[in-house]
C-alpha cells in the first residue's frame, strides 16, 4: 500500500489525497511534523518537505508536482488531465495558477501566518499580511465564479487537477473561516459540487487539537 507523508493543511499534501482518491489508489498517511527534522524522513526527502509518497517496492516520489504527474502516468484512468493538448495546457494553467499565484497571495498569508508560525516557532502572526490575504482572496473567488459560470468545470467539462488544486488551497483556508463565501456565490456554488465528491470529504473531517474548524466547514449544504 502507498504511504503518503503529509500535514493537515498544506494544500499540496491535499492535492495528492483528493487524486489518490480520485484514482481509486489505497494508501495510509501519517503526519510528518516537518519541523522536527527527523532523520528518517530526511533519507526519504532531503528537502525535508510533504508531500512524499512511498511505494511498498520502496519508490520514494517528493514534491507535489511531481507526484502529480507520476500518478497520473501510471494511474491514467479516471484522467485528472484532459486528452487534448489545448485542454492540457489549460488545466495545468489553472492548477499552477492556485498553487503558485493563490498560494502566493492568499495561503501563505492566511494559513502560514495563523497557523504554520506557531507549529514552526516563528513569532506572531503578521497583521498586514493577514489583511492582504483578506484582501487577496475575493479577487481569486471572483475568477473561480467567472470560470464556473463559462464551463461545467473550472478547467472544462470534466472534473480535473485544476478543481482539486482549487479545492485543496480553498478547504486549508476555510478550515480557518476566512473565505467569504456568501459574498461569493458563484464560487460557493462551485466548491459546494466540490465537497460533495467522496474524495474531498475526507479532508472536512481534518481536526487540530486546539483549533477547530467553523461549523460550515464539513457541511455540504453550507
Amino acid at each position: 500500500m502507498l504511504t503518503l507523508y503529509h500535514l493537515w493543511l498544506d494544500p499540496a499534501c491535499r492535492k495528492i489525497r483528493i487524486l489518490l482518491a480520485e484514482k481509486g489508489l489505497a494508501f495510509d498517511m501519517r503526519v510528518e511534523k516537518i519541523w522536527e527534522r527527523r532523520e528518517s524522513f530526511l533519507r526519504l526527502n532531503p528537502a525535508g518537505e510533504v508531500p512524499v509518497l512511498q511505494a511498498e517496492d520502496g519508490v520514494v516520489l517528493a514534491d507535489g508536482w511531481v507526484i502529480t504527474e507520476y500518478l497520473e502516468e501510471v494511474c491514467p484512468d479516471p484522467p485528472l488531465l484532459p486528452r487534448g493538448p489545448v485542454e492540457r495546457a489549460e488545466t495545468r494553467r489553472l492548477a499552477q495558477w492556485f498553487d503558485v499565484k493563490f498560494a502566493r497571495e492568499v495561503t501563505v498569508n492566511l494559513v502560514d501566518e495563523k497557523l504554520m508560525k506557531s507549529f514552526l516557532g516563528l513569532g506572531n502572526p503578521d497583521p498586514a499580511r493577514i489583511r492582504a490575504g483578506l484582501h487577496n482572496i475575493r479577487y481569486h473567488l471572483d475568477y473561480i465564479a467567472w470560470l464556473s459560470d463559462r464551463r461545467r468545470w473550472l478547467g472544462g467539462d470534466d472534473f480535473s487537477l485544476a478543481d482539486i488544486a482549487a479545492a485543496a488551497h480553498l478547504s486549508a483556508v476555510d478550515y480557518l473561516g476566512d473565505v467569504p463565501w456568501d459574498k461569493h456565490e458563484g464560487a460557493k456554488d462551485w466548491y459546494a459540487r466540490v465537497k460533495s465528491r467522496p474524495s474531498v470529504q475526507p479532508l472536512l473531517q481534518d481536526y487540530i487539537a486546539g483549533r477547530p474548524p467553523p461549523a460550515h466547514y464539513a457541511d455540504l449544504d453550507f
